[in-house]
């Protein structure tokens, strides 16, 4: 009879608790009844929720009855190894402790011990689905034997706890949620927030859509939610396109302009996300947009200014920055970049980026300028050249203003100058040459004059040579440079006979530049070479063939030379008849080699001239 006395108090405990569930949906006051009522259905009067904390770490006492205020929503438990609670939640059945004093499979809290609990009976509560949340113990303060009816009651009032918890906790949160998303859209008046039905008719109309649109809930509400689009967004079907792709995919972007109830016109930018039910039919749409109309035109109005300022700067390739010469950063763009050869993604670097590929004047000159400091709205200008890198022996224009307001930040432009300052070196060197070039002319002139005048030469002889020398000059004038190619000298001086040697003329060898110290005397020894073929060699008879050939070849340290062969055949020549030592020869066999470190090897043969010149090469 106990028994059943015992069954039908728990199975009310249990209908008491599912009635007062349905009426309460406060969590704590819901588990305070929940330890309560089973400690009234054990008869200890005493029980606790225990609710998992920290990650796993610790055991919060959420809820109890016969409990000291200073331990319910209060006290917090390890989750040690040797604790029952551990165990009960870790193995997911009950633990029974008839009697704390001989327990030893356990280690019982002290506040227990000190709240004078003798015996101890836990399940686990756990969530729909199983993850555990915690458990729930009935305390006794004298030993008990807890049977195998007490833990089935308690098991079973725990299974209906979990739900109940998992229930009330979503609640919460979903409550909370709510609130968060009222005050958001009550107070989020630059976002037009709004919803509509699965046919995309307006359904709520919260305060920022007013505030961004212009139409209040009553105007709008039930109107087709496309009345914000604009006349030609609608004609294109863009409103149908958006709720199709959002019906699709889950969501469709909402960035475009859209119309207000006056008629004006404000961009937004924002998302249109579809509305499902439980079972995944689609129930409407939630529109969420912010006006960004200000920022639309600012945009623009930087866009286009920054396009302008783009295309001035590359029509003259030129590069700007913006440095801070407080803490020596630089914010640099692209063209800069490449002007010094570097490639860095962060803005703002260091100056010593720069700094580093510096010469060192160029380093001086920079902490020189910055050691001075400019003034509000002073111009800061300069020249450098780049040492190292990439773009080594590059020189790049400096020209910046410091700021009024802040004088330490100096914006500026960058641009290569490299052709300009390689062209004013150019011309001074080409000045300079000209002088020499015009001095060892007329050296050369007054040598050819002396010579010919004292050996009695003709007048016409001293003509030839000179035009021998016009010939080379105009060479080095029509290259523009202070170089003449060999095989373009001897074709010049070999012109006049080629046509008239039909064929008997050959000029070979690869491509070989002279400098202009060299090219005057050595084209006096070709034309010398040459006046002697059309005196007494192979330009004289038609029998006579003419060889020039030449190749680079390197001597014994290894230094690269030019070797000349001039090869005259097929001429009857009488020694004993040209015996006399001319200016010609002299100049061949003599002056070359002091004049050009050259070695000469003349040989007057029985059938022509054998020539061969070797020269330095520079």
């Amino acid at each position: 009879m106990r028994d059943y006395e015992q069954l039908m108090k728990r199975q009310q405990v249990l209908a008491d608790f599912g009635e007062f569930t349905l009426h309460n949906q406060n969590l704590d006051a819901v588990l305070n009844e929940a330890c309560r009522l089973v400690g009234d259905a054990l008869g200890t009067g005493r029980a606790k929720v225990l609710e998992i904390q920290n990650q796993g770490r610790s055991l919060f006492v959420r809820a109890g009855v016969g409990w000291d205020p200073a331990v319910v929503g209060h006290m917090h438990l390890p989750m040690s190894e040797r604790s029952s609670e551990t165990f009960a939640i870790n193995e997911g059945k009950p633990v029974i402790s008839q009697d704390i004093s001989k327990e030893e499979r356990f280690e019982v809290p002290e506040f227990m011990k000190q709240a004078g609990v003798k015996a101890l009976v836990n399940v686990p509560i756990r969530f729909p689905g199983g993850k555990a949340y915690g458990l729930l113990q009935v305390d006794a303060t004298e030993p008990r034997d807890f049977g195998h009816q007490d833990t089935e009651f308690l098991r079973t009032y725990a299974i209906i706890l979990g739900p109940v918890i998992d229930r009330l906790q979503k609640l919460s949160t979903l409550r909370a949620t709510e609130e968060r998303f009222r005050l958001v859209v009550e107070n989020a008046r630059d976002y037009a927030i709004f919803t509509s039905d699965r046919e995309d008719r307006v359904t709520d109309w919260y305060p920022g859509a007013e505030t961004v649109f212009g139409w209040s809930p009553e105007e709008v509400i039930g109107q087709p939610a496309a009345i914000i689009f604009t006349p030609e967004d609608r004609e294109k079907g863009e409103d149908a396109h958006e709720t199709e792709m959002a019906a699709r995919e889950g969501s469709a972007p909402n960035v475009r302009w859209h119309v207000r109830k006056d008629g004006s016109r404000v961009f937004i930018e924002g998302t249109t996300t579809s509305l499902r039910a439980a079972d995944g039919s689609l129930r409407g749409f939630l529109k969420i947009g912010q006006d960004v109309t200000k920022r639309r035109y600012a945009d623009q109005a930087l866009r286009e200014s920054e396009e302008l300022r783009r295309i001035a700067l590359e029509s003259g390739e030129m590069g700007a920055w913006r440095w801070n010469t407080r803490d020596w950063s630089v914010r640099a763009d692209d063209v800069v970049q490449k002007l010094w050869g570097i490639s860095t993604s962060e803005q703002p670097h260091s100056v010593s980026v720069y700094a580093d590929l510096m010469t060192p004047e160029g380093v001086a000159w920079l902490e020189a300028a910055m050691a001075k400091g400019l003034g509000p709205g002073e111009e800061f200008h300069g020249r450098l050249k780049v040492a190292r890198g990439p773009a080594a022996g590059r020189w790049i224009q400096l020209r910046g203003r410091a700021e009024r307001e802040r004088p330490w930040i100096i914006n500026g432009v960058s641009f290569d100058i490299t052709e300009e300052k390689t062209a004013a070196t150019r011309q001074e060197v080409l000045v300079n040459e000209l002088q020499h070039r015009a001095r060892n002319l007329l050296g050369v002139i007054t040598a050819v004059a002396d010579r010919t005048v004292k050996r009695g030469g003709s007048v016409e002889a001293f003509e030839e040579r000179l035009k021998a020398l016009s010939r080379a000059q105009g060479l080095l004038s029509k290259g523009g440079s202070d170089t003449v190619e060999v095989g373009a000298l001897l074709r010049a001086e070999l012109a006049a006979y080629e046509d008239e040697a039909g064929g008997r003329v050959t000029v070979v060898g690869p491509e070989v530049l002279l400098r202009a110290p060299q090219v005057q005397n050595f084209a006096l020894a070709v034309h010398e070479l040459t006046t002697n073929a059309v005196k007494y060699g192979a330009l004289k008879v038609e029998t006579g063939r003419l060889a020039a050939s030449w190749e680079i070849v390197l001597d014994k340290r290894g230094r690269y030379r030019l070797a000349l062969s001039w090869i005259e055949s097929g001429v009857a020549i009488e020694p004993e008849n040209v015996t006399r030592r001319g200016f010609g020869t002299e100049l061949i066999q003599e002056a070359l080699a002091y004049a050009l470190e050259a070695e000469v090897d003349y040989v007057m043969g029985a059938d022509g001239v054998r020539c061969r010149i070797e020269m330095p090469l520079s």
